[in-house]
């Protein structure tokens, strides 16, 4: 305590007198941001006992793309089987879409109201808004966390290497101040101001394919340059009028030329989605993403919503217009060729009132020309009005949709061709770290990045331009994200969460969404519950797998809520009783899926050579492995020479006590819980007493997963010399990949099985 006051002390004379009147707060764990991550990553961290968390926010409303960006319909579909799916639900995501269910439940009598084309859950924002609030609130009652409200970063203290602390000043203006002292800050703030300020490294725009070697990426800049991103979006929450024409007035930058893409399609389908999210016949702006559909569910009139998150509304972050370069080159020389991260908030405020002008006008050509064309029908836009549920003056949303922003430079960077796929269908990508905090799959997903300027002017009207290597729905695989993305290259303090993670411009586009950035503060929470109760950096934590293994346990048990899916399997669920087990021997290699499913198929029974596998690799997960044994002949008749399970059955027999051999192993035969049960005996590992030694009731996966790592976990296991493994240079694997660059870094092969778990 005496030295962080110390610290402040010095802090103070550094800065100036300007900052003498400010408060001065301490904390362990310092959260800027409000949004969704940010919200998670201040549950988890209270949740997990961290004394002192300061959650810092810009705005009033906390839950983000939930509630203050009017995302109220998340994107959560993968495909399975060539059929469009919700990815699996868990952690606190999960928690959350219960809650929106119940608060549906009671307000409307059904839990998915919304009848949506790209989701079936939906949410109206200021109902996500008080969601978010009861999330939060029995830790700010008991004291363990505290909420500021109003306050935007302006510097950041560090001191040999490490942040120490943020100073704050009001989003509205004035001249108080808000500076924290905390021992641990965590980013998940829109644009990752605090990264930048403090000085650590990161990116923002379009990664050049030098760097990388992805597919996907630019060879070089263009005019465009570093600017290119995802594009922002301003939503609009709409609900009926009673049948009163509610038009907006012109916007003063409307011209009907820029939503010229509106004037060829339906705005409204009669579509109650009974056939699934994505069914073609459900696609319109009005059905997009309608939050409730009061027509096909019989409620009260005057209940009708949907919100506008349409495509044309689309607003590009590169060749800004005139009138947006002319304002910001007034605030500073240059600033209109900056990246929108780097902008003070008052300079992105000047393009925020453009995305605004751009989303209004859009809305006003759904009320004047799309109506005109079409007539009158019972979802008519002009029979919409703008929501009053914000407390905004133009009654738009607090904030833009954010799709894309800072990308902290991490001590792995998550690559387009880590995740790629091969075909439409996902299966497994073809990286799984062995760090992975959370499993996830989404396309790698732009919206229009570009625009062009369709009447010689550049303040005139425009229209949205996909560029050929940045589109949507190109496809990725399952995936699991590694911790090692979440801690800064060379920063220590700092841990990054929300869209402010170690990843690619390409990978970015596929890891946004709503339930991927609450996992995304999540585990940065417990990264730092598990730093600062071991008083060493994130880095020490990334680089002890010991200590990996704690955090990934922990993640998956849940912390008062349920755990996160860390092997992204379909069909595994956090109140499944194998859901740790299959979790914890999948990302240790141990238990790897089949090829073409992502099923873990839990009553499927064992056979003897998958049992047999499983078996080997666990003994050789042991710190007193024995080594991979050699036999010029096979041991048994029935398991050829290259049979390619004949060195895990062979490895498992040597090392245990099973002679006399049989002439047959009878390896497709079924496995039962007696050999289960067997087999462990005769290797010295820990046995179940609901085992029995004998009987032939067969053996599931489920029940194998189960009592296999409940023997891993008794007998322990073995890891590599600590906080070695990261150090530059290093290269475990030896596959001239250095470990700091190698997202698999313990094996040479990158099949996702470690070296020590293969027979070599």
């Amino acid at each position: 305590m005496k030295l962080l006051t110390f610290l402040s002390y010095v802090w103070l004379v550094l800065i100036g007198t300007s900052s003498l009147h400010a408060e001065v707060v301490s904390a362990d764990l310092l959260i800027v941001g409000g949004n969704e991550s940010a919200c998670a990553a201040a549950v988890q961290a209270a949740r997990l006992g961290v004394k002192k968390v300061l959650l810092v926010n810009d705005i009033e409303w906390l839950g983000g793309q939930f509630s203050a960006e009017g995302v109220g319909c998340p994107d959560e579909w993968t495909v399975v089987n060539n059929i469009r799916t919700n990815f699996p639900r868990s952690g606190l995501f999960l928690e959350v879409l219960r809650r929106i269910r119940a608060n549906n439940s009671k307000t409307y009598g059904m839990p998915s109201p919304g009848n949506a084309f790209c989701g079936t859950e939906t949410i109206e924002p200021a109902a996500a808004a008080a969601i978010f609030e009861d999330l939060v609130r029995p830790y700010v009652e008991s004291g363990s966390l505290r909420i500021e409200r109003g306050w935007q970063p302006i510097k950041v203290a560090v001191e040999t290497g490490c942040v120490r602390g943020v100073e704050f000043e009001r989003t509205q203006g004035g001249a108080n101040r808000l500076q924290v002292n905390a021992r641990l800050t965590i980013d998940a703030s829109d644009w990752g101001d605090v990264i930048r300020l403090s000085g650590a490294k990161y990116g923002a725009g379009p990664d050049l394919k030098s760097r990388f070697g992805e597919a996907s990426a630019p060879e070089s800049f263009d005019d465009a340059g570093r600017q290119e991103m995802n594009p922002i979006s301003w939503c609009m929450v709409l609900r009926e009028t009673g049948g009163k024409p509610a038009i907006i007035a012109k916007p003063e930058t409307y011209h009907p030329l820029s939503f010229a893409g509106l004037d060829k399609l339906a705005p409204w389908v009669d579509s109650d989605m009974s056939g699934g999210i994505y069914s073609p016949s459900g696609n319109s702006p009005y059905t997009h993403r309608r939050l409730v559909d009061r027509w096909h569910n019989g409620f009260a009139p005057g209940t009708e919503a949907t919100f506008l998150n349409y495509p044309t509304q689309d607003y590009p972050l590169c060749q800004l217009p005139q009138r947006v370069v002319d304002a910001l080159e007034q605030t500073e020389a240059g600033a209109s060729k900056k990246n929108i991260v780097e902008l003070t908030p008052t300079q992105r405020r000047i393009i925020f009132e453009d995305v605004k002008q751009h989303t209004l006008g859009m809305l006003y050509h759904l009320q004047t020309a799309v109506h005109d064309r079409v007539g009158d029908f019972p979802q008519s836009f002009r029979y919409m009005q703008l929501t009053d549920e914000f407390g905004t003056p133009d009654r738009l949303p607090l904030k833009p949709y954010v799709r894309e922003g800072l990308r902290l430079e991490a001590l792995y960077m998550l690559r387009e061709q880590d995740i790629r796929a091969a075909n439409r269908d996902p299966l497994w990508a073809k990286v799984l770290p062995t760090d992975g905090v959370f499993g996830f799959q989404f396309n790698i997903d732009f919206h229009p990045t570009r625009r062009g300027f369709v009447a010689g002017t550049k303040n005139g009207p425009w229209r949205n331009i996909h560029t050929p290597t940045r589109g949507w729905h190109t496809d990725t695989d399952r995936s699991t994200f590694p911790l090692r993305g979440l801690v800064p290259v060379e920063m220590n303090g700092l841990i990054g969460a929300g869209k402010n993670i170690g990843v690619t411009s390409v990978v970015q586009s596929a890891i946004r969404l709503h339930g991927q950035m609450m996992h995304v503060g999540q585990a940065g929470a417990t990264l730092a519950w598990l730093s600062l109760r071991d008083d060493i950096q994130p880095r020490a934590v990334a680089g002890d797998l010991a200590k990996l293994r704690e955090l990934q346990l922990r993640l998956v048990r849940g912390s008062g809520g349920p755990g996160i899916l860390l092997w992204p399997w379909h069909d595994l669920a956090p109140d499944d009783l194998h859901f740790e087990a299959a979790n914890m021997l999948a990302v240790r290699g141990i238990w790897q899926p089949d090829a073409n499913s992502l099923f873990f198929k839990p009553d499927r029974e064992m056979t003897r050579r998958e049992l047999a596998r499983l078996v080997a690799r666990l003994c050789r997960a042991l710190p007193d492995a024995k080594e991979w044994p050699r036999h010029d002949k096979p041991l048994y008749e029935d398991v050829q020479a290259n049979d390619p399970d004949r060195a895990c059955i062979e490895a498992m027999v040597s090392w245990g006590e099973f002679q006399p051999l049989a002439s047959r192993f009878t390896p497709d035969g079924p496995a039962s819980r007696a050999t289960l049960a067997e087999w462990l005996k005769r290797l010295g590992l820990p046995v179940s007493n609901t085992l029995p030694t004998n009987g032939t009731r067969t053996l599931t996966r489920a029940e194998a997963a189960v009592h296999l790592w409940r023997a891993l976990h008794l007998k322990g296991e073995w890891f590599p010399t600590r906080d070695t493994w990261l150090k530059s240079g290093n290269d475990d694997d030896q596959d001239n990949r250095p470990n700091e660059d190698d997202p698999l870094p313990f094996d040479r092969d990158n099949n996702n099985i470690p070296d020590r778990l293969q027979p070599s």
